[in-house]
């Protein structure tokens, strides 16, 4: 393992180096770096274009200029980075943090949201082959591959943000857009459902009507302008969640698991009512301890209670525990949502930059006020993400289905989820460990359109800026970034194929 990890390291300095001198010299001849001071009738022209040639070293050809970089960067290895300044003299090396968390705050929430539906979606329609729901996830995806992204970001800022906002000042749903919704509910719920015509057509109707009830309930009682979960529904999903947790990764059968979800469920239930007072006053490292102490109490659970499986006991314990936790987390951001509407934002749906300038709460407050800034950049690049993992979880899973070992677990009478779960799943996953290795690129590229469009002050910003006037010092440290991210997720990737396929070794 040591010597693939120092063998891996070495090969990524190379490659990184060769990369950045291509990358450094094709930036330097994109444009003319004195251009804007040259066409300038400022009178001390010549004095800035001095300066500027000075501080940049533009009187060097540009491969010696990129050694003069490329030493700066090593000097990260003693932390001294020297990346360079701007040509307004701001250094880089200060400008990136600040970049960085921005753009990587927003591609976390769409890469993990694009893996777990989009890989989930994928299974499911390969398990459900050539039916209503597999044709109509594969037209949503092939939609989503048609879009760019820019589009999709216009649109989404028109008829979300926008029409949301408008909805927001008198909350009543008109009687045609009522029943288009509960319609178009109906539709999905009996797709997913599926079985024979009278089955699905009776589903459609009862998730139409329930939809078109709570939908009235929920205008009925204001619950769009102050929204909560409550008692009632917070106990409802951290049941639900245990129950999920059980089928998928023991199945219904196993009275541990059972009992391991229960004694979770229980707990989040018991925390929920116990622990209001403190949530009330909460700050983002309380969150992040009660985040750790639930987590290990699912372990605990499950180690305690799994017997000759603690593994398996304890992975569902700690999911149990931690998606509930969620569930409370929710409830409560929830309950700030009028406070933060009524005192804070007339229109909470943000279209434009990261935060709200002068924004002064509590936790809960600026939570919301990240998130809403967060939601259409983020559902933006997701759906882009979505459609790709969709189809290749699909495709991998039914090559997978076809596979003699499949086929022997079955013949031997593993039950159905045992053979998906820990036989197919599995395996499938070992070439999606590749396509995620090389998303999170892609990601980043994207996010340069995006956050273009909602004015989001992050690593595009940086980068298009830089780009525009032949800085090129801005638009190495983003190189920079995405290399070192690309590698490490490439590195990622290789000890993912060792976990998932026990025939591959690192040595």
């Amino acid at each position: 393992m040591v010597s693939f990890i120092a063998r891996r390291i070495l090969v990524s300095v190379l490659i990184l180096i060769a990369a950045s001198f291509i990358m450094y010299n094709l930036a330097a001849i994109a444009g003319n770096p004195l251009q804007d001071l040259q066409s300038s009738n400022s009178p001390n022209r010549d004095q800035l274009i001095a300066a500027r040639v000075a501080a940049q070293h533009l009187d060097v050809i540009p491969p010696l200029r990129w050694g003069i970089w490329i030493t700066g960067v090593g000097k990260c290895v003693i932390g001294q980075c020297d990346l360079g300044t701007t040509f307004s003299n701001q250094p880089v090396a200060q400008l990136l943090p600040q970049a960085v968390g921005s753009t990587i705050q927003l591609v976390t929430f769409s890469f993990i949201l694009a893996i777990i539906f989009g890989i989930g979606l994928g299974v499911v329609t390969a398990l459900r082959v050539y039916s209503g729901f597999d044709y109509s996830i594969t037209l949503v995806s092939f939609f989503l591959y048609s879009l760019p992204s820019f589009l999709m970001a216009v649109l989404l800022k028109s008829f979300i943000a926008l029409d949301y906002n408008n909805f927001l000042v008198d909350p009543k749903i008109p009687p045609v857009s009522l029943v288009l919704i509960a319609i178009v509910v109906g539709l999905i719920i009996q797709l997913v459902v599926g079985g024979i015509l009278k089955r699905r057509l009776v589903v459609g109707a009862i998730s139409a009507v329930v939809t078109a009830g709570m939908l009235l309930l929920m205008q009925a009682t204001g619950w769009f302008t102050d929204p909560s979960l409550g008692p009632v529904f917070v106990i409802l999903f951290s049941a639900g969640i245990g129950v999920a947790m059980v089928a998928l990764l023991a199945g219904t059968k196993n009275r541990r698991a059972w009992l391991v979800a229960g004694i979770n469920v229980l707990v989040a239930i018991i925390c929920y009512f116990a622990l209001q007072g403190l949530l009330n006053v909460s700050s983002g490292a309380t969150i992040f301890i009660l985040a750790v102490v639930t987590v290990l109490v699912g372990l605990a659970s499950g180690f305690f209670v799994g017997g000759h499986d603690r593994g398996l006991m304890m992975r569902i314990g700690a999911l149990t525990a931690f998606l509930s936790a969620g569930v409370i987390l929710l409830d409560r951001f929830m309950r700030s949502w009028i406070d933060y509407t009524q005192n804070y934002v007339s229109r909470p749906i943000a279209t434009v930059g990261s935060e709200t300038p002068g924004l002064t709460g509590d936790f809960w407050i600026n939570g919301i006020d990240t998130y809403t800034h967060l939601l259409l950049p983020t559902i933006s690049l997701l759906l882009i993400s979505f459609a790709s993992y969709t189809r290749y979880s699909r495709s991998g899973m039914l090559e997978v289905l076809d596979q003699d070992y499949v086929r022997t677990a079955r013949a031997k009478g593993l039950p159905e989820r045992t053979v998906i779960v820990r036989h197919a799943l599995r395996n499938m996953l070992i070439p999606i460990a590749t396509l995620v290795a090389t998303d999170v690129g892609a990601l980043l590229g994207g996010a340069i359109i995006t956050e273009r469009v909602f004015a989001i002050s992050g690593m595009g910003s940086l980068f298009n800026s830089g780009l525009s006037i032949t800085d090129v010092n801005p638009v190495m440290g983003y190189f920079l970034v995405i290399a070192i991210t690309a590698i490490a997720f490439n590195f990622l990737a290789d000890l993912a194929y060792s976990a998932l396929d026990p025939r591959v070794r690192v040595r």
